[in-house]
């Protein structure tokens, strides 16, 4: 998305406490779970590229999309240390989502890190929504995750701050959300203070993401507008029942 245009380059610092391992291995088993023969994968906003390698080194061939060049730069810098049989299995391009169209059919289709509530209006949606499609093979599924409307609404989302540090540099993020009930967005207004280990120069960058949350109902509809099946809807990683307390649900539906 073009707005991680400004703090691409921090992107991998800020999510290093993420646990991509467990989430690679998470969307493996529900490959294998719901689609064992899956051989070809297409992911929409990959980022950096992370998922695509942990997916590329269990034997997947996979292909990211995602409209920043900061990020795909920074995932064939990624490619470029790995062996050459991994490295075979990984390809990357530039384009938006909602209009991709690369002519190719793929086993399964994916969307991590709330990708698709980046979707913010409708209209963005049912695009990223009509991508995924496109590109399915018959039988295929569609993985993808999103902030969950009934634990939005419920807890509402609080100021936050994160800081992380490397050998360079020392990073704080504050986010500040705002709501938008009506429009079931959440704008996040990050604030990101990078402090030069160095020469202890610090630089700030400002971003705001606009954030759709979404409900069942929604999900639903545009499901049966793309003509694919409901075939499991359960919190992210944990496989458990959404509910009031989930903000991440994992969706996968089939073609």
């Amino acid at each position: 998305m073009s707005v991680f245009i400004k703090y691409a380059r921090y992107y991998d610092l800020l999510y290093k406490d993420k646990d991509y391992s467990a989430e690679g291995a998470y969307i493996h088993h529900l490959i294998q779970t719901f689609a064992p023969k899956t051989s070809s994968i297409l992911e929409l906003g990959c980022g950096t590229g992370i998922h695509a390698v942990i997916l590329a080194e269990r034997g997947y061939q996979v292909h990211g999309v995602d409209q920043s060049a900061e990020m795909l730069g920074a995932a064939a810098r990624r490619v470029s240390h790995l062996g050459r049989d991994q490295a075979s299995r990984l390809s990357f391009s530039p384009d938006d989502i909602r209009s991709l169209r690369i002519g190719r059919k793929f086993d399964a289709v994916i969307s991590l890190f709330h990708v698709m509530s980046y979707q913010a209006t409708q209209d963005d949606l049912v695009a990223s929504f009509a991508t995924a499609k496109s590109h399915l093979a018959p039988g295929g599924i569609f993985i993808f995750d999103c902030w969950y409307g009934p634990a939005v609404v419920s807890q509402k989302p609080a100021v936050r701050v994160k800081r992380l540090e490397d050998e360079q540099i020392e990073v704080t993020r504050i986010a500040e959300p705002e709501m938008h009930p009506a429009e079931n967005i959440v704008d996040v207004h990050y604030q990101v203070f990078i402090r030069n280990k160095t020469d202890q120069r610090i630089e700030e960058l400002r971003e705001t993401h606009r954030m759709r949350y979404v409900f069942d109902h929604e999900i639903d509809s545009l499901l049966a507008q793309q003509g694919l099946t409901l075939l499991d809807r359960s919190e992210w990683l944990s496989g458990k029942l959404p509910g009031v307390d989930t903000w991440g649900v994992c969706f996968v539906v089939q073609a």
